[in-house]
């Protein structure tokens, strides 16, 4: 039979009453107490009565809280690495020139705007980066012959802005 073992403290509050606290491990956001996979210290009967019968909260054991400090630390390695990764496809694509052909009227105006979406799939042609098209801000639509400068926001606060040379 397992016997787990909770952390619970007392603690003596300043009319003389001892109250109880517990250490829960939130295993979703709860809005007043935390977010998911924090480590909380709450009243013993809020952690019984509500957030352990619910499934909001278990219970943090010594191993349960070495856990979730083992996943944190990994989920920081992981966001260090995609940062550098991220870092990379800057250095890349800033100040790149995306060269695009397509077919004008006799005024030199596109017949089709060069949207996010193709513009994503010629960055993937020409730099072998893959882009998602929500993250290409285009201040105005690209509809006529020339040279246009485009953003792309890759996050972690780092944007890269490119020239797209449109020719026809």
């Amino acid at each position: 039979m397992w016997i787990l073992l909770y952390l619970t403290i007392a603690k003596k509050s300043t009319s003389g009453y001892t109250e109880w606290y517990m250490k829960v491990i939130l295993l979703k956001d709860v809005p007043g107490t935390g977010k998911r996979g924090e480590i909380k210290e709450v009243a013993d009967g809020y952690a019984h009565n509500f957030l352990i019968k619910k499934k909001l909260a278990e219970p943090a054991s010594k191993q349960s809280v070495r856990s979730v400090q083992e996943k944190e630390a990994k989920k920081l390695r992981d966001n260090q690495k995609n940062r550098q990764r991220t870092e990379q496809m800057v250095s890349r694509l800033d100040g790149a020139e995306i060269e695009v052909s397509e077919k004008t009227n006799d005024e030199g105006r596109l017949y089709a705007a060069i949207t996010a979406q193709k513009l994503s799939s010629y960055i993937q042609k020409k730099c072998g980066i893959t882009v998602d098209p929500k993250q290409i801000i285009i201040e105005d639509p690209i509809k006529e012959i020339g040279d246009h400068r485009v953003r792309i926001d890759l996050g972690y606060g780092l944007e890269a802005e490119l020239s797209v040379i449109v020719s026809d």
